[in-house]
């Protein structure tokens, strides 16, 4: 295997193993905490009313479904999960994909709540950082909270990458 084609399997399996620990989360907070689970064919509802020129819902949930947008979502959330693992590997280089740190890994996981805050949030009816939820300060934590394990996940799966593709 070149050490470019390793590099971008690094990535990739850094991307889905970091995006798989939060989803992971995801189902252990809706046990915990009961928080419900994210509808991933919402998201795809609102990516499949972009091209139309649509950007904003109020709320997402009051458009009309479209075909195939569960299946729209969930790659879009592996591809975006994917699209910050590049990012990583981008801002810290292949050294890092080599020996995985948990300094930069954290970073931009906490740094990819942006993300929902600014767009995904304000675009699917929630306002900018939730401020048009019920409870605006409990949905910014647990956005917090998610991107920082999808932080520890690109950690995690960072090494986890090392390990498989260093024979």
């Amino acid at each position: 295997m070149t050490e470019g084609t390793k590099l971008l399997a690094s990535m990739l399996l850094t991307g889905v193993g970091a995006t798989a620990a939060m989803d992971l989360w995801a189902i252990a907070r809706r046990r915990l905490l009961g928080v419900p689970l994210l509808d991933y064919a919402l998201v795809g509802r609102w990516l499949a009313y972009l091209p139309q020129g649509r950007f904003r819902h109020h709320p997402i949930a009051a458009s009309p479904p479209v075909r195939g947008e569960r299946a729209l979502g969930w790659a879009a959330h592996y591809g975006i999960g994917i699209a910050f693992a590049a990012l990583l590997f981008a801002g810290w280089g292949p050294a890092w994909a080599g020996n995985p740190t948990l300094g930069p890994a954290m970073i931009v996981g906490i740094g990819s709540v942006a993300a929902p805050f600014l767009v995904m949030q304000p675009g699917m009816g929630a306002g900018i950082a939730a401020s048009r939820t019920p409870r605006p300060m409990v949905a910014r934590l647990h956005s917090l909270v998610t991107h920082a394990v999808f932080g520890l996940g690109l950690y995690a799966a960072g090494w986890l990458a090392e390990l498989a593709l260093a024979a």
